[in-house]
């Protein structure tokens, strides 16, 4: 596995770990279909979260949020209505919201941890 992957696959155990912490419960990770990849789809309460996680090793590039632009936020809700159609009963009654979390440390597991709620 290229380092750029494990250091993505990383990133997204931090972030799940701290969903979890936080009371989410994880449906899925790495879901895929024709329009792409969701990193998480979790749900808290009646809520359900389709999660990006970006991870960086420095902010060289600039921070992880300035990759989520309006085109790539599109595309999430794209594929949450997908994954939405493909899983109707684990969404039944539940509210949609696309999330993000930011990772930012050559370790993700004790890098700089931010999580947007509602990414709009």
């Amino acid at each position: 596995m290229a380092a750029k992957d494990e250091l993505g696959r990383a990133g997204e155990d931090r972030a799940v770990a701290h969903l979890t912490r936080l009371g989410y419960r994880i449906l899925d990770r790495n879901w895929r279909c024709d329009l792409g990849e969701l990193d998480v789809v979790a749900r808290r309460e009646e809520t359900l979260a389709f999660v990006e996680v970006k991870t960086r090793r420095t902010l060289d590039f600039g921070h992880p949020f300035e990759a989520i632009d309006e085109r790539k936020r599109q595309r999430l809700w794209r594929l949450a209505h997908a994954w939405v159609r493909e899983h109707p009963m684990a969404s039944r009654g539940c509210a949609l919201r696309l999330e993000a979390i930011g990772i930012v440390g050559t370790d993700p597991a004790i890098g700089s941890l931010e999580h947007l709620r509602d990414l709009r």
